[in-house]
């Protein structure tokens, strides 16, 4: 591990004066440093170290690079350049380093890992707001005034009478007026013929600390009563007397606008007690807090069951111990996993650390951060991608200075600068929406906290009712500590688990029932309504019908930028692509033979919302899914609308399958359990036996129990009866030797490479020459047990108006491989995919 100044810690290290430090006796002058360049790449540029500059290995700082200056930050300080000619360091952004040295580390292991940029690896530990891009402007010379224009081609006609009409003109105006490729062609020729200056300037700061004005008495309580009353004296300062009274019933300092709004005043009339030196007005730094505490109350920790209590036991000594240990808690949905997640973040903050709690975004719901905010009151902080920047800004800081106990947040808050860091929690573990799949590097955060406990010294908890297959698979072989919960906990004591129905599909349309309901569904839900118990509704699809297609013809109506087929959402009466958002009215006849028969097929939460209110008229309903939780408190509103018993059925997708706790449902009906069985990927087993695992979870977590109705057409397949049986090892063996038989992970390791482009056939000629390169490649080394399967078309061969072509690499030790090859742009890699079918 390398120490603060990107060398190892027990090397010698001196510092002899101002901007001098020296490593083994030689003078450290030089700075590598990641730039925040696309033509940066993987690698860092030297820079020499002005005199009288101090920087450190982590901290911000403004370089030269080519005809800009630029961010960078300093990745390790050396004695010698890694070039012959270098340039100064232009400037220092912040005093402070914003990677700490663990950092510096983590951010190179993910470049190298995942074969991303390393600055854009650096850019996921920086403050939000960070990085600011480049201002291209443009400038007539002098020569560009007398020239003929006449003799250009239009379009540089039309560049160079913009910019002569409006010195200082932005580039990115052009492009939007004329296209980006147009617009860059004309300026880069009106800049070879001298037409033309380009400068560059640093867009403004998108965010920084916010501040607001606060009101403060000078004066105590009584000496302000007695002015007051001289001033309510004289008929001229009577309205000032009044004012001054009424600030010393309220409770200062406090904000201008609550003063203002809670007195009725001006701020003339302030301004005036302000000219007397009564009061005073000044700015203050305010946070932007994204946690309510008005409705949290602190709890003491839960009694643990003997399970739990062997389980914490061994945390509690790993953290004791101070070295890094990974634990795999393996607990039945309710088991309590979430408190041996308490209990453990409150061991380690005794021991003088904090935590980081890592939870799927789509299960980060209000419920989830109260649970952590009432045990740490005021101690959490929150990092998710539905704050706003401001309070991503503050949230960030406060972290960094030491603020917080605990920081809860999605995959990105791995990266938080929490210091003095104990542990990492990482809850659903097995959540494929821990793996970042665009924009790069597309990293697993899972992956990543390990890393990072590795170079902290950190204990890890991953905790799931449902595995990761790669995981538990590590875990029988040693390489985690494997715990168990097998016992599901409602109020205090073990219950049973939700009995499980499942319902074969088929033989409901032979008995003539064409209802999406099955009668064994139907009359569940029925009763559970009369009793005035809640009922959840599952189907991981959006819209109203997944596609329309013509009677006559056999058309089916597709995205016009993507191949994917057209989702008809009646609540906005428009078609939309779930690929690339594209929306467009629904057509009365069919695009091309004009009949007017088109069919509408397939189901959606929107559809089931109508089916439920048609089959259940007295309920009252609410729907959870993306399109009606675009705002940014939707997912509060709607969870507490059904806590609050003001629905009797919650209709949604996998929203609701993950992060409740809801003690008064009692029924849950999966619509369908094959929206994803036979997707062509060696996850998709896994993926239905997982959501089916944890949706069934949603019931009975109260004294009434609960009952769970699976409907499906394929009751045979394993993953479902697995998932009704409750029996993760059933599924575990049978997927196991299957991913054997097939070389699958875990035991080999697959990479995905995608290129795109608008032409199709070019498109397949590059990935065809990338397969023959690779395999060359392979056969020159003499790389043994790598296999490469295609190219074939993607899952979805066109997405954004661009082709797309992909390759499957199977074998062990891809990075290493990969890295060596340059890959022209349009190329995507992924390492370690969590679906082939992106």
């Amino acid at each position: 591990m390398r120490g603060l100044y990107g060398i190892h810690p027990h090397h010698a290290l001196s510092h002899r004066g101002r901007g001098e430090f020296f490593y083994r006796g030689q003078k450290m002058t030089y700075a590598e440093v990641s730039v925040n360049s696309p033509f940066a790449r993987d690698r860092t540029f030297s820079y020499s170290i002005p005199v009288g500059m101090n920087p450190i290995a982590g901290q911000a700082v403004w370089v030269p690079f080519g005809e800009r200056v630029l961010q960078g930050v300093v990745m390790a300080l050396n004695s010698q350049p890694s070039v012959t000619e270098t340039k100064d360091i232009s400037g220092i952004i912040d005093p402070e380093p914003v990677l700490s040295p663990q950092q510096i580390i983590l951010a190179r292991w993910l470049s190298e890992y995942y074969l991303a940029d390393l600055f854009d690896a650096v850019a996921l530990m920086l403050p939000p707001g960070f990085e600011r891009k480049v201002r291209h402007f443009l400038s007539a010379t002098p020569r560009a005034a007398s020239f003929d224009a006449a003799t250009l081609p239009e379009t540089q006609q039309q560049v160079l009478q913009s910019v002569l009409a409006q010195d200082h003109f932005p580039l990115r105006d052009l492009e939007y007026r004329m296209g980006k490729k147009r617009a860059v062609t004309a300026v880069n020729s009106l800049l070879k013929q001298g037409l033309l200056n380009r400068t560059y300037e640093m867009e403004p700061i998108r965010v920084k600390a916010k501040h607001e004005s606060y009101l403060r008495l000078l004066l105590n309580k009584e000496e302000a009563l007695k002015e007051a009353s001289t001033l309510k004296e004289s008929k001229r300062t009577l309205k000032q007397g009044v004012l001054l009274e009424s600030l010393c019933q309220l409770s200062l300092p406090a904000s201008l606008a609550r003063v203002r709004k809670t007195t009725g005043t001006t701020l003339p009339a302030l301004k005036s007690l302000a000219a007397k030196g009564f009061i005073t007005i000044e700015q203050r730094e305010v946070r932007r807090e994204p946690i309510s505490y008005e409705n949290i109350t602190s709890s003491p920790p839960f009694r643990l069951t003997a399970d739990q209590q062997a389980a914490f036991a061994q945390i509690q000594a790993s953290l004791q111990q101070g070295k890094t240990a990974v634990f795999l808690l393996h607990g039945v949905t309710g088991s309590g996993k979430t408190e041996i997640y308490l209990q453990a973040l409150a061991e380690a903050v005794r021991l003088g650390k904090c935590g980081i709690v890592l939870v799927p975004e789509i299960a980060l719901t209000p419920q989830t951060i109260e649970r952590f905010a009432a045990r740490f009151p005021h101690r959490v902080a929150v990092l998710h991608s539905r704050l706003s920047l401001g309070e991503q800004f503050d949230e960030w800081h406060r972290i960094k200075h030491g603020e917080f106990d605990v920081v809860i947040g999605s995959r990105g808050a791995v990266f938080a600068p929490q210091p003095n860091l104990g542990l990492i929690v990482i809850d659903e573990e097995h959540e494929w929406t821990y793996k970042q799949t665009e924009p790069a590097p597309r990293y697993h955060a899972r992956d990543a906290a390990l890393k990072l406990a590795e170079l902290t010294g950190a204990t890890v908890i991953m905790g799931s009712a449902t595995p990761d297959i790669t995981s538990f698979y590590r875990a029988q072989r040693g390489e985690y500590h494997l715990l168990q919960l097998p016992e599901r906990i409602v109020n205090g004591e073990t219950a049973p688990m939700p009995e499980v129905q499942v319902i074969d599909m088929k033989t409901e349309l032979t008995a003539g029932n064409r209802s999406i309901f099955s009668r064994a569904l139907t009359g569940a839900t029925t009763r559970a309504l009369a009793s005035r118990e809640q009922v959840i509704f599952f189907l991981n699809r959006r819209g109203t019908a997944t596609f329309i297609r013509c009677r006559k013809c056999g058309l089916v109506l597709r995205c016009k930028r993507c191949e994917a087929t057209l989702t008809y959402h009646a609540r906005e009466t428009s078609l939309i692509c779930h690929q690339c958002n594209y929306r467009t009215p629904v057509p009365r006849t069919c695009p091309r033979c004009f009949s007017r028969e088109l069919q509408y097929l397939g189901i959606g939460t929107q559809k089931l919302e109508d089916e439920t209110a048609a089959a259940f008229p007295q309920s009252r309903r609410l729907r959870w899914d993306s399109d009606v939780t675009t705002g940014k408190d939707a997912h509060e509103k709607i969870l507490r609308q059904f806590r609050d018993g003001k629905a009797d059925i919650l209709i949604g997708t996998q929203m609701i399958a993950k992060g409740l706790d809801l003690p008064t449902v009692t029924l849950v009906g999966v619509i369908s359990a094959d929206t994803s069985l036979y997707l062509p990927d060696f996850r998709a087993g896994e993926r239905t036996f997982q959501l089916l695992s944890q949706v069934a979870g949603r019931a009975g977590r109260g004294p009434a129990g609960g009952r769970v109705i699976i409907q499906t057409f394929f009751p045979e397949h394993y993953a479902v009866q697995a998932a009704a049986a409750h029996d993760y090892t059933a599924f575990y063996d049978k997927e196991l030797a299957y991913r054997r038989e097939l070389n699958n992970p875990p035991f080999r390791q697959l990479a995905l490479l995608v290129y795109s482009h608008t032409n199709n056939i070019l498109c397949q000629r590059e990935a065809e020459r990338m397969v023959k390169f690779l395999t060359e490649e392979r056969d020159a080394r003499g790389i043994a047990g790598l296999d490469l399967l295609g190219p074939a078309p993607a899952f979805f061969p066109r997405r954004r108006g661009r082709y797309r072509w992909q390759i499957v690499l199977r074998g062990s030790e891809l990075s290493p491989f990969l890295s060596q090859v340059d890959f022209p742009q349009g190329w995507a890699v992924d390492v370690d995919p969590v679906s082939t079918i992106q």
